[in-house]
């Protein structure tokens, strides 16, 4: 089992979106965390296989080259957190679904607008969610799947793309858990979609460019 060692940087790890703040220097500043890194496993006899911890790591599209640059010349671990990320795909794939699996990501939209100020509360120092680029909960619920798979994918060279809806969905994966069965069942409905997006997120958008610098 390996370590992990967590440090902290300049610029915003928002949940779900890119990275805020200037490459370059938070490239210089990942390099000083991997050099007192393995300052540290030499000088204390730390576990050799001690990662860097990205939390919040998920969609930082614009640092990942940065990433694999300094655990390369360090040739350093990263641990890379991507779970609420995962989440966001699921819905997408239900969106895309059609049927029951867009009327289920529309009720948690719905019930995550409604419940806004409770779901972010936990999470105020790493969102930025402009009230004002919500849409409301009608406008979503005319919404076709393409329409809301569009909000919500990580693409930001799409004009429909909100990272205000998206951030405020992040942060509402305790609606689809009270939805219990329902979402669960609803999941597994949709396999073949919500597979397909989960996995197209992770692997070439997360994998390859941090461990593989492709």
């Amino acid at each position: 089992m390996c370590s992990r060692f967590d440090l902290f940087h300049t610029g915003r790890f928002n949940k779900g979106v890119d990275y805020v703040g200037d490459v370059k220097q938070f490239a210089k500043e990942f390099e000083q965390d991997l050099a007192a890194i393995a300052f540290a496993i030499k000088k204390y006899g730390l576990p050799a296989n001690l990662k860097l911890s990205v939390h919040s790591g998920s969609d930082k599209f614009s640092i990942y080259k940065a990433i694999y640059e300094g655990a390369k010349k360090f040739d350093a671990g990263v641990h890379l957190k991507t779970a609420g990320t995962n989440w966001l795909e699921e819905l997408i794939g239900l969106a895309e679904s059609g049927g029951n699996g867009l009327a289920i990501a529309k009720e948690i939209y719905s019930e995550a607008l409604a419940h806004k100020e409770e779901l972010t509360a936990p999470y105020a120092t790493v969102i930025d969610i402009d009230d004002s680029k919500l849409p409301t909960a009608d406008e979503v619920n005319g919404w076709t799947g393409k329409q809301y798979a569009a909000a919500l994918r990580h693409d930001q060279k799409n004009a429909a793309y909100n990272p205000s809806f998206r951030q405020l969905l992040h942060v509402g994966f305790k609606i689809a858990a009270k939805l219990g069965p329902r979402y669960l069942e609803a999941l597994e409905a949709n396999e073949e979609v919500v597979a397909k997006n989960v996995t197209a997120n992770l692997w070439e958008r997360h994998i390859k460019p941090v461990f593989l610098g492709q």
